[in-house]
């Protein structure tokens, strides 16, 4: 059987007498994995990552215990994010570029999105589900949309548009075969709780935003969350159902997919107390949160510090039943902060916007005996996950087209060769269409209808205050040509508009 982790690597030739029988013990299972993302979570709105102001002592403690990737990303919204994470793929296989509903502009200067990823892309809990896996997606999905038969003749001419809040009128023909392909089930899962084309839980409710629960307080008005007695608050229940999953699975290989709603807005405070107790804090003169808003960013940190609790039940329930040595967990978050609700004067930029307040995001593995705590600055992204747990779940065979590297010899403490990270967002939502290239220490933007070009040295300039391109021709030119090299390798699509060749 081909080996899984190479345990003996992380600790030392020396330990290998005394541990080895438990080694070979190791390399015989695959691990149980529990994936987890919280929606809109920012890089900095965790201790682990530097705030002194959102309470977290639960993640931070975990974070000690584990790898923490300080350079982790994802695209700048959550629809691009998802593909990505779930195909392993790039924005340009899926026509994922951003939710639909908040492109701007015309079809001349724009590819407009897809809401719904095509049927013919594998999503991982496929080759998970051949290879033995009881599987289960919780939370948020939105990988279809509302009207997934409307999405013919593509590019489309306009962006996609959405029903109004409250509207089921959807409902009956997503419940159909036809459309329940598109749903987590018919791609690899066993089960779904609460998955659906929502991007966010108020859409129940006419209200919307302005609703009292917001889809965070019981009832949840989720069509594919069954109200059950004892409901209080989104969170809890999602938790509950993971736990719930895991006890009645735990005999055999399971993923977990726990994709949180929270701390997506809108911003319903978890309770009173916790309210209050963040209205009276001292704002974190470092990043400046809760200096501004404070009644938004307030109610924000007691969505965070609820997952923050719900993160130790799920910990505190492998530690009972003896699963965390054979368990990995992977915590992180599909996009950067929203503006609306949190800040940071760490980064530029905010959800929707291509500088690292958009697209940099907290992230850490956990394994309990296997990995080694500490910090990794090696780049990463969300197209990583798919084959690290092909990886994991010693699956040898997949031949689908990967754009990720496994991150399994990092995690193993091994060499990690460099390589450039790719963004392609051709859809405007807070920056005009453009593609991104990262490595090393620079991160260079080439915007695609003009052909404008930004270089940012992040280790001297985190903030990306200082374009920097004039100065460093060679490194301009140098990061340019690869980037142009991969679009025209890959037929990459552009805008009509755009004045680029490839």
């Amino acid at each position: 059987m081909p080996s899984l982790i190479k345990t003996i690597g992380l600790f030392g030739f020396s330990l290998f007498s005394v541990f080895g029988c438990k080694s070979q013990q190791i390399k015989e299972n695959r691990p149980n994995i529990v994936f987890i993302m919280a929606d809109d979570l920012g890089w900095q709105d965790v201790g682990f990552m530097g705030s002194n102001w959102f309470e977290t002592k639960n993640l931070d403690k975990l974070a000690e215990e584990s790898l923490v990737f300080t350079n982790a990303y994802m695209y700048p919204t959550c629809s691009p994010s998802r593909a990505a994470l779930m195909t392993g793929k790039q924005s340009f296989r899926t026509d994922v570029y951003t939710v639909p509903v908040l492109e701007k502009g015309d079809s001349k200067h724009n590819i407009f999105s897809r809401w719904s990823v095509g049927l013919e892309h594998t999503m991982y809990a496929e080759p998970l589900k051949k290879a033995g896996y009881k599987s289960i997606h919780i939370g948020k999905w939105h990988l279809v949309g509302p009207h997934p038969k409307q999405e013919v003749n593509y590019p489309f001419e306009k962006p996609l548009k959405q029903p109004a809040n409250g509207n089921l009128d959807w409902l009956e023909h997503h419940l159909t075969p036809e459309i329940q392909k598109y749903y987590p089930i018919a791609k690899g899962f066993d089960e779904n709780v609460g998955g659906t084309w929502w991007g966010d839980p108020a859409r129940g409710y006419k209200e919307g935003y302005n609703s009292e629960s917001g889809g965070y307080k019981a009832p949840f008005k989720n069509p594919f969350i069954e109200d059950k007695e004892g409901d209080e608050w989104l969170t809890d229940r999602l938790t509950d159902e993971a736990i719930d999953f895991i006890n009645r699975n735990k005999n055999d290989p399971f993923f977990v997919n726990l994709h949180y709603y929270a701390p997506h807005r809108p911003t319903v405070p978890r309770n009173e107390e916790w309210f209050q107790k963040f209205m009276k804090k001292t704002p974190d003169s470092v990043t400046g949160q809760g200096a501004d808003n404070l009644e938004e960013i307030a109610g924000y940190a007691t969505m965070i510090a609820s997952i923050d609790e719900n993160v130790k039940r799920i910990f505190d329930y492998l530690d009972k039943e003896g699963l965390r040595e054979n368990t990995i967990i992977i915590f992180t978050s599909d996009n950067g902060f929203n503006g609306l609700t949190s800040n940071t004067n760490t980064l530029r930029g905010e959800k929707g916007t291509v500088y690292e307040g958009g697209i940099r995001v907290p992230a850490f593995v956990n394994w309990k005996g296997k990995i080694t705590a500490g910090n990794s600055e090696t780049p990463i992204c969300g197209m990583d996950y798919f084959p690290t747990f092909l990886e994991l779940a010693q699956i040898n065979d997949y031949k689908g087209k990967l754009d990720g590297e496994s991150l399994v010899p990092l995690l193993e403490n091994k060499t990690f060769k460099e390589r450039a990270l790719f963004w392609h967002v051709a859809s405007t939502y807070k920056n005009p269409p453009c593609s991104i290239i990262r490595k090393g220490e620079w991160k260079l933007i080439q915007f695609l209808n003009d052909g404008k070009i930004e270089l940012y040295n992040l280790e001297k300039d985190l903030k990306e205050a200082y374009n920097v391109a004039d100065e460093n021709s060679e490194i301009t030119s140098k990061l340019l040509d690869e980037l142009v090299t991969w679009r025209k390798n890959n037929k990459v699509p552009l805008p009509k508009a755009s004045v680029l060749s490839f």
